[in-house]
């Protein structure tokens, strides 16, 4: 039975985002990753709700830069340096000042309050416990101007027949193979956790690099982070996922959460 490195499912080391996604990982994340943020969905939502905005877990610049040059004022954040340091280098290659934070979502404390912060893609499912989201929603409500909004977005990941041995590989325009390889994966329903490891590997000029990453997920149902979002004094506006409403049996949905005493969806 596969056991992820330096993880435990109760209590103890998770697995975590701010060294997952370093050295290899990050360098091979746009051209392998598996979910594209929605640019023109996120600059409506901060059109709407005002500026200055702040983007959490804007990675290696999209849509953060894709909002810059639309000329909106919007900060980035993000637990890896590696990430943040790919965003600035992006950002330079494209003319583009942009400010950068580095610090977990749970930890963040930059001094200020943003009319609109948006999770572009569902990185809150990075968080590996209910602490680290309830902990999550009370940095969140700190950075929220009281007129403020934020969208968040999660998924439920389905239960997989054995994905062993999946892999995804592209060949670069310069010659370079990479890829990425599922090795093994532990769920626990309990917990509400996914553990998946992965093998990344990029060979170029012969030579092959490799590591392995145990990429955590865990997930919450809408009513389950409602609660959480009221008890940090947050209301949650909107709860949506593809077909209408979000209910308790979505697997991919939307939270818009503002400054207030209820969390009741609506």
């Amino acid at each position: 039975m596969c056991r992820p490195c330096g993880t435990t499912w109760r209590g103890g080391v998770v697995a975590d985002a701010a060294h997952f996604y370093t050295g290899l990982v990050a360098d091979l994340y746009r051209d392998l990753r598996g979910e594209r943020p929605d640019a023109e969905m996120v600059e409506r939502f901060v059109r709407r709700h005002g500026e200055p905005a702040l983007d959490l877990g804007c990675g290696d610049g999209d849509p953060i830069l894709t909002l810059r040059a639309a000329g909106i004022d919007v900060e980035g954040l993000d637990a890896s340096p590696d990430m943040l340091r790919r965003c600035a280098l992006a950002a330079a290659e494209h003319g583009l000042t942009v400010t950068l934070h580095e610090a977990r979502f749970e930890a963040m404390a930059l001094g200020r309050t943003y009319r609109s912060i948006y999770a572009a893609t569902s990185n809150w499912n990075l968080l590996p416990t209910d602490d680290h989201l309830r902990a999550a929603f009370r940095a969140l409500r700190s950075h929220l101007h009281p007129d403020g909004a934020a969208l968040l977005t999660f998924f439920v990941p389905e239960r997989r027949a054995d994905v062993t041995g999946w892999s995804k590989r592209r060949v670069l325009d310069d010659g370079t193979e990479v890829a990425v390889t599922v090795l093994c994966v532990q769920r626990d329903e309990v917990a509400r956790t996914e553990i998946t490891r992965l093998r990344y590997e990029r060979v170029r000029h012969g030579d092959t690099e490799r590591v392995d990453r145990d990429w955590c997920i865990h997930w919450a149902s809408p009513s389950a982070l409602a609660e959480m979002a009221a008890n940090a004094g947050l209301a949650v506006r909107s709860a949506r996922d593809r077909h209408g409403p979000a209910h308790d049996g979505s697997t991919e949905f939307a939270l818009v959460v503002g400054p207030g005493d209820v969390g009741q969806v609506v």
